[in-house]
């Protein structure tokens, strides 16, 4: 098999078997605001050539500060879409599935985890997001989930744990209480940071459910991303025998 010269810097990293592993994996990113834009993005430039990104809001003036696609002119267009045109630019043979749905209790069923390799939860609200981590386990699809990227500022608090050992994180504390009602106490591999910075306030969205409404800044958010495709590359990597791509 021949690997794209577009991945040839990283087959030198990586080997070819890698590559192909990479090619050949699937995986969901379950909201692309400011973390989960920046992982499918890294993802399809590492190798992802199947990638399905679900997201039901559209670019917002707020988003331009930190989502990857939002910009000045295209405010008001979905999402997932402007992503989607993004990362086909980046792999013409990537398969990119663009979902303008949101993830929650009532449309869980919809949502077939089990086809895929890995999901990543880049989700804000801690009703769907907790739900998701409980059908994630149960399918038994390797999930890496995101904590609260927002009110933080220094990117070296960023790092990797369990949900149940989080401090310093308001969003973590939320959901552990919310998981622990659901009768679930699997591990959770999680993104997180422990920098404590006042919050701004919290709001219900459209759909009734909370959610905070907070400063954040793209190089925190991005770094939240890269944490989270570094995670799914990595496994992927350690899984794969290296073999020299000069050979």
């Amino acid at each position: 098999m021949t690997i794209d010269p577009i991945f040839k810097r990283l087959e030198m990293l990586t080997g070819t078997t890698a590559i192909q592993k990479l090619n050949q994996s699937k995986v969901i990113v379950f909201g692309v605001g400011g973390v989960g834009s920046w992982a499918a993005d890294a993802l399809v430039r590492s190798g992802i050539e199947s990638l399905t990104i679900v997201d039901r809001d559209n670019v917002g003036p707020t988003n331009v500060n930190r989502q990857l696609q939002a910009t000045c002119h295209n405010v008001g267009q979905p999402k997932v879409d402007e992503l989607k045109k993004r990362l086909e630019l980046l792999n013409p043979n990537a398969s990119i599935i663009a979902l303008k749905e949101i993830y929650e209790p009532a449309t869980a069923a919809s949502f077939n985890l089990q086809q895929y390799d890995y999901i990543l939860d880049c989700i804000d609200s801690i009703s769907c997001k907790a739900e998701l981590i409980c059908q994630a386990h149960a399918s038994g699809v390797q999930l890496y989930s995101s904590m609260g990227a927002a009110c933080k500022l220094d990117p070296t608090r960023i790092q990797l744990g369990s949900l149940w050992k989080i401090h310093g994180c308001s969003l973590a504390k939320a959901l552990r209480r919310r998981l622990r009602r659901k009768g679930f106490e699997e591990e959770v591999q999680t993104v997180f940071s422990d920098e404590v910075l006042p919050a701004n306030e919290q709001t219900n969205d459209s759909s009734g459910y909370r959610k905070s409404v907070n400063g954040s800044a793209a190089h925190v958010t991005a770094t939240f991303g890269m944490f989270l495709s570094g995670l799914v590359i990595q496994d992927i990597v350690s899984k794969s025998p290296k073999t020299n791509p000069l050979t």
